[in-house]
């Protein structure tokens, strides 16, 4: 695993932004955690150790990886959590998309926003082709926030990911960047 030796990103946009965590930010972060366990349970496992969030800093500053948090312009305040994993370049040039809102935060435009900001950084900055986000079919916000986005639907994996102890099963939704383009340019 190799370090990025460029300093940490931070894209900022309207009414959040989006930056790298900070061991700083454990204290706040673990609180968020906390108040959404119910909210998150069989979705998502945000850090919530020191140990855990220690390596979540530790693997935002991976080349192959991209780990933001999702700050309130506003107030500064931690909202969530936007990450690009498995960064490929080459041929493929393509990652994975994984992120979560804290519950306080949901249904006010926030994903929309950071999830928008997060795909032009990998198109424009990263130079990526391709985003792939894996969203369990139960969880109707998420597939309508990446379809209002212009992710389109791939494919079905079953037992695709272990959350809350079970094997969940996942649609794959995708968009690539003349796609993106496109869309961009109806805007």
């Amino acid at each position: 695993m190799t370090k990025r030796k460029t300093q940490q990103t931070q894209v900022r946009g309207r009414d959040v932004s989006l930056r790298a965590p900070r061991p700083s930010d454990a204290a706040e972060f673990f609180a968020l955690t906390k108040s959404s366990t119910e909210f998150h349970k069989g979705l998502v496992n945000p850090p919530g150790d020191y140990e855990a969030f220690n390596n979540y800093v530790a693997k935002s500053r991976l080349e192959s990886e991209r780990c933001f948090l999702i700050i309130r312009n506003a107030d500064e305040r931690i909202t969530g959590a936007i990450n690009l994993s498995q960064i490929f370049y080459g041929g493929f040039k393509n990652a994975y998309l994984g992120y979560y809102l804290f519950e306080e935060f949901i249904r006010v435009g926030i994903m929309t926003e950071a999830l928008d900001l997060v795909i032009r950084f990998a198109f424009l900055d990263l130079k990526l082709h391709r985003l792939e986000a894996n969203i369990q079919p139960s969880n109707k916000a998420s597939i309508s926030l990446v379809k209002r986005c212009g992710f389109s639907k791939e494919g079905y994996s079953q037992k695709y990911l272990k959350l809350g102890g079970k094997w969940r099963d996942h649609e794959r939704w995708a968009i690539i960047k003349e796609n993106w383009d496109l869309r961009n340019k109806k805007r």
